[in-house]
């Protein structure tokens, strides 16, 4: 494309539709690469209960359909390619798909999102949305008094399970080594809560069952004396972090030391003016998807008025 844009949106989800459903309306005729995974995490997610809005409850796919369907509505012109590279060099800043495709865009809303880490057993993936999860506020509520595991040893395990704490009838939680690696407060909080059972050197090393669409088992290793165990089980909630999908920005976008783009506090703009993030490709504490569109609001509105000032209108 020889046109120059004046706003190219990379990556979808809550964040980059809503960014797009808001550049839109401004008149900045967005274009909306899709990504790898268009519709992002939510598109593997069940049922969503915790967006205003669906007071009854929607499908994780249904909603980034609505949410893409209202943002083409609008003008957006939403494209399946994935972002191969990007120069940020000079604006306008110049970015080629996989699928050779160009585009020169004045200003960019990166939102690439981040993507959970897995175990990479042969049935997780399969398993997804019926009953593995790697999100418990999503989707705990729909584990009421079931027996469910947890999977990490960090903060993050240590709170998810005690999250799960409300709906589960039981929690037990797998961690490799002989000693968690949260912080004091979040291994007392664990430890003490009285539906929680720590198993001490354990790896979980399958998961059933494909055949039944659902989990209703989990094979366990001691990985001490290598024993492995058959045990039943409603769900598996993998909480071994959270890993950004900022690689193509490496080395030229201001990052944490896990990879998350690192925005001027309270606002969507990054170190390079015209370039702003929004969603869990920034955000490693909230990660929800009213969160990553609050934050796709934020990017357009900035980017909206960065155009203003570089205009001088």
């Amino acid at each position: 494309m020889t046109e120059v844009l004046k706003t190219l949106i990379l990556g979808s989800g809550p964040a980059g539709y809503t960014a797009a459903i808001y550049a839109a309306r401004a008149n900045l005729a967005p274009t909306l690469l899709t990504g790898r995974q268009p519709g992002g995490q939510l598109t593997i997610t069940s049922e969503v209960e915790n967006y205003p809005g669906f007071p009854e409850g929607v499908m994780g796919p249904e909603m980034m359909e609505r949410f893409k369907a209202q943002a083409e509505r609008f003008g957006t012109v939403v494209l399946d390619e994935f972002a191969a590279t990007v120069d940020m060099s000079k604006r306008p800043f110049t970015v080629t798909t996989e699928n050779g495709m160009t585009f020169k865009s004045e200003t960019l809303i990166i939102s690439t999102g981040a993507s959970a880490l897995y175990l990479g057993l042969p049935n997780e993936k399969l398993l997804q949305g019926r009953g593995v999860s790697a999100c418990a506020t999503c989707d705990g509520f729909f584990f009421k008094n079931k027996v469910v595991y947890v999977v990490g040893g960090g903060d993050s395990a240590c709170e998810e399970a005690n999250f799960l704490t409300k709906y589960a009838s039981k929690v037990y939680l797998c961690v490799r080594r002989d000693a968690l690696r949260a912080s004091k407060i979040m291994q007392d909080r664990a430890l003490k809560n009285p539906k929680i059972e720590v198993l001490w050197n354990t790896a979980v090393t399958d998961v059933f069952d494909v055949k039944a669409n659902k989990v209703n088992g989990l094979e366990l290793q001691d990985t001490k004396s290598g024993v492995k165990r058959k045990v039943p089980a409603d769900g598996l909630f993998l909480a071994i972090g959270h890993q950004p999908n900022t690689e193509l920005f490496r080395g030229v976008l201001k990052m944490d030391d896990k990879g998350y783009i690192q925005t001027v506090p309270g606002k969507a703009a990054t170190n390079v003016p015209g370039v702003f993030a929004a969603g869990d490709c920034q955000d490693s504490y909230y990660r929800q998807a009213i969160t990553a569109a609050g934050s796709g609001c934020m990017a357009a509105i900035e980017v909206e008025r960065f155009l203003e000032d570089q205009h001088g209108k």
